[in-house]
């Protein structure tokens, strides 16, 4: 009898575990050397071979540019460090998303997850596409700026496949990203010896009177910030794929301390390099930074410059790609967003749908945007969260004391991470529009949150087909 009943119990126990729904996770397959890719290859991409003119062009000196874009990487690091500690308190995917969530609740959350899908995320994307292909093209335009029609061509072909790599597998994006960050770090280690070899040889013409013209108005410093940031960007990525980080309380941690001084030191370099053949005037006037110096310098191997460029553009671009799709994901799985975004491909354990989603927003900016408008609305409201962000970080450490910290950052990032200066106040046309976070995600959200009570019945039964907040 008593074994017959424990059969039976066993029996009962199988079958409502069959009956269970299976859910399908994101699966932990990166280690500490992708981390390092992640980062490194995310942030070296297209920033370092357009924003020099831009900086330059708001500095007008070469001493100034060069202290900017220091300070730009001690910024950078400042914040990666309190993002290192909000990644090991915090092991949820999604970036700024759950932190805000933690700290201060779902209103800001869900303005970032809008601000994030709508503006940030695919902007980033558009511009390093478009930066790729004015790469690939500049080639066979020689003397003059290749169509804007080639460009933009050119740029939603690399969305398509970037885009596509990503939905197929974790394994192929993190495969792809390891290649071309190896890829990048060649050129990148091309320029930089040129640069010093030169610079040996007695070419420092251009560093007398570095300071000689300089510009110190607060607009054109808050600029070339905004440009030199958009160099930097990408320091944040690692805190977007947590849950696939293998023992994320090391390898975080370890990959920010070990990827982004890498970077700040290459990009240092990099900008004295190109000012050892090239005087402040003529990088102004080159319409490829990096191909102007492949030109002086490698001929008649220069080929080699644009082909390794549009590797490092391409490399940062799949690393964009490849974090945005799991913020829209996190940002579903919350109820923020459609449910279908929150979904998870079963055979290959990819967000194949938000993935897809974010690539479709990014080719729509790329029809009227040019580089400069998208990096100007990309860094206002990118930093704009990245100091709300850090401002839970100290809002947390008082409101949610129980929470476990592996690192804590004393460093004091926890200032404004946002300018007072306006690219418009400084004169500069924006010919793009493009939406921001508030009013309308306001309003959607309270539309969301309380007008829903107030709808008849009929509408409700629809609920299933979205999430509500």
């Amino acid at each position: 009898m008593q074994e017959t009943s424990l059969r039976k119990r066993r029996e009962d126990e199988k079958s409502l575990q069959s009956t269970e729904p299976k859910t399908t996770n994101l699966q932990k397959e990166l280690g500490l050397f992708s981390g390092i890719c992640i980062i490194v290859g995310t942030i070296i991409g297209s920033g370092i071979f357009i924003s020099p003119k831009s900086v330059l062009s708001n500095t007008e000196a070469v001493g100034p540019c060069l202290i900017i874009w220091a300070a730009c990487g001690i910024l950078a690091t400042l914040g990666a460090l309190c993002f290192a500690e909000l990644g090991t308190m915090i092991t949820k995917s999604g970036g700024e998303y759950p932190y805000l969530m933690e700290a201060f609740g779902p209103i800001p959350a869900y303005l970032f997850s809008w601000t994030s899908l709508f503006v940030i995320k695919p902007s980033s994307f558009a511009i390093i596409c478009l930066s790729f292909s004015e790469y690939v093209s500049s080639p066979f335009y020689a003397g003059c700026s290749p169509p804007q029609v080639v460009v933009k061509f050119l740029a939603a072909a690399a969305i398509l496949v970037i885009t596509m790599v990503n939905a197929l597998s974790v394994r192929l994006g993190s495969y792809v990203q390891n290649v071309f960050t190896a890829a990048k770090l060649v050129i990148v280690a091309v320029i930089i010896i040129s640069g010093l070899v030169l610079l040996a040889q007695g070419n420092t013409k251009n560093f007398e009177n570095s300071f000689e013209g300089t510009k110190l108005s607060v607009g054109a410093i808050g600029l070339a910030f905004y440009n030199g940031l958009w160099a930097y960007d990408g320091w944040n990525q690692l805190n977007y794929i947590t849950e696939e980080l293998e023992n994320p309380f090391r390898n975080l941690p370890l990959a920010i301390i070990i990827g982004i001084p890498l970077v700040t030191g290459c990009y240092i370099l990099m900008n004295v390099s190109y000012f050892t053949v090239m005087t402040a005037t003529e990088l102004l006037q080159s319409q490829a930074v990096a191909v102007t110096f492949g030109d002086r310098v490698l001929y008649p191997a220069s080929w080699v410059v644009p082909l390794f460029v549009a590797f490092s553009t391409i490399g940062a671009a799949n690393g964009s790609c490849f974090t945005a799709g799991r913020l829209v994901y996190v940002a579903g799985r919350e109820g923020h967003m459609l449910k279908v975004l929150s979904y998870i491909s079963v055979k290959r354990l990819t967000p194949a749908p938000a993935i897809i989603f974010h690539g479709i927003i990014a080719t729509i900016y790329i029809i009227p945007g040019d580089i400069n408008s998208l990096v100007n609305y990309f860094s206002f409201a990118a930093w704009l969260f990245y100091g709300l962000t850090i401002s839970g970080l100290v809002v947390m450490r008082f409101t949610r004391k129980e929470l476990k910290r592996p690192i804590k950052s004393r460093s004091p990032c926890t200032s404004r991470c946002s300018w007072k200066s306006s690219p418009r106040r400084n004169h500069q046309s924006n010919k793009l529009s493009l939406p921001g976070p508030s009013p309308s995600c306001d309003e959607i959200y309270f539309c969301k949150q309380y007008l829903w009570l107030f709808l008849p019945d009929v509408f409700k039964k629809k609920k299933k087909a979205f999430t509500c907040v």
